[in-house]
This record gives structure tokens, sequence and C-alpha cells, in this order.
């Protein structure tokens, strides 16, 4: 299960970042196609998460969880800013997806 779920993760993210380079261009669907992958990696990341005793590992899934929200509300902001705001909050995402993915291998290791 987790295998297809770090697959799911992988083609939503590919998905969110190629919208992402297309939404340059103008082109219409490029911020459904964010929103799309964007829920998709935001599934997978929730579901892949196990159930932890540790206050640090539970505070790092806790903070991954809202940096797939904010990619969520990245695409919304896509939608609805027909501005560069929705860039402000990619970058949060970003920082806290990179943060977590960074820490949490350690931590696994410490327990």
């Amino acid at each position: 299960m987790k295998k297809e779920l770090n697959i799911l993760f992988m083609c939503g993210m590919v998905f969110a970042l190629i919208s992402a380079a297309v939404y340059i261009t103008h082109w219409e669907y490029a911020p459904y196609m964010f929103i799309i992958g964007s829920v998709t990696a935001a599934i997978a990341q929730v579901f892949s998460q196990p159930t932890v005793e540790s206050v640090t590992l539970r505070r790092l899934y806790r903070q991954q969880t809202f940096g797939a929200l904010f990619l969520v509300l990245t695409g919304v902001l896509m939608l609805y800013s027909h501005g560069n705001e929705w860039i402000v909050c990619l970058l949060i995402a970003a920082i806290l997806e990179l943060y977590t993915a960074y820490r949490i291998p350690q931590e696994e290791k410490k327990q």
C-alpha cells in the first residue's frame, strides 16, 4: 500500500509542477490541473502518515499536512486571484514540504 501511495504522490506532484509551469502561458485549464495534482498529492500524503508516539514526528506530520493544504490553496488562488499572489502560497507550501521531507527521515532514525 505504501508503494502505491508513493506513486500517487509523485504523479500528483508532477501534474502540479507541469500545470504551474504552463500557467505562465495563461492556459485556462492550468489552475484546474494544479488543483487535481495537489489534491491527489495531499490525499496520498495524509493517508501514508503512520500513527506514531513521538511528539516530534506528530508535529512534523502535522506540518506536512499544512504544506499539502497550502498546495491546494495555491490552486484556488490561481483560479480566483488574477495576479501573482498564488506564488507566495506556493513558496510557503514548498518550504514546509522541503523542511518536513528533510526532518522526518532523521527523526525516524532516532526512534
